[in-house]
């Protein structure tokens, strides 16, 4: 079928009147939405691994966020979930892979914040990786809740960072990179601000899980 390109009030197309506009769509605000929350993640990155390095140094002595037996970091940290990456007899904490991954977030939330129009390649490239980092960040919060029945307030927060870290990447691979090209409907879904709706409710979703299913412990000292 031949795309619609006849001229609509005021001479635009159907496909420019689609395009989103205003300061929530653009490089500033979105790279600098994205560039908070990759900080915040790298942070709780570093601060993982120096309790997993002080863990190693004194085994026996419980980490300062522990606050009780559910909301714990000595917990998470002792379950093989906190070290999934193996090579031989070595193997390496979540938070040490964390801190490579936040850093070039960072950097590419930077770039964006100049203004700068990435090769649809490399914009591709970052997005699934912010997939992944994602999908890793349910992962290891999915198992702190069902499986070893204990959560670590630094994963949370790292949970939480790396959530509005995908949404704001998300929103700048439609809006400011342009991906994808002919993906009028996503253009649309943010003009028309259904992705604000969406957001609070994944937020709100996840909110309610931890309260629904760890609520009565999170407030026990």
């Amino acid at each position: 079928m031949a795309q619609d390109t006849t001229p609509a009030i005021g001479g635009s197309t159907p496909a420019e009147l689609d395009e989103p506009r205003g300061w929530r769509h653009g490089a500033t605000w979105l790279y600098l939405v994205m560039l908070v929350a990759s900080a915040v993640a790298l942070l709780v990155s570093f601060i993982l691994s120096a309790e997993t390095l002080q863990m190693a140094r004194n085994p026996n002595q419980a980490l300062s966020c522990d606050v009780n037996a559910k909301l714990s970091c000595t917990t998470v940290a002792q379950a093989w979930q906190s070290e999934i990456v193996k090579f031989g007899e070595m193997s390496f904490p979540n938070a040490f892979f964390g801190i490579a991954a936040e850093s070039v977030f960072v950097t590419i939330a930077v770039i964006g914040l100049a203004r700068m129009r990435m090769p649809a390649w490399f914009a591709t490239c970052t997005w699934l990786g912010g997939l992944a980092a994602l999908a890793y960040s349910y992962w290891l919060t999915s198992q702190s809740l069902f499986v070893i029945n204990a959560l670590c307030p630094w994963c949370l927060v790292l949970c939480f960072a790396t959530t509005v870290q995908f949404m704001a990447l998300s929103h700048a691979t439609v809006t400011v990179q342009g991906l994808p090209a002919r993906a009028r409907g996503l253009r649309k879904y943010y003009r028309l601000g259904f992705d604000l709706m969406v957001d609070a409710v994944w937020i709100v979703a996840l909110v309610t899980l931890i309260l629904v299913k760890d609520g009565a412990y999170l407030f026990t000292f």
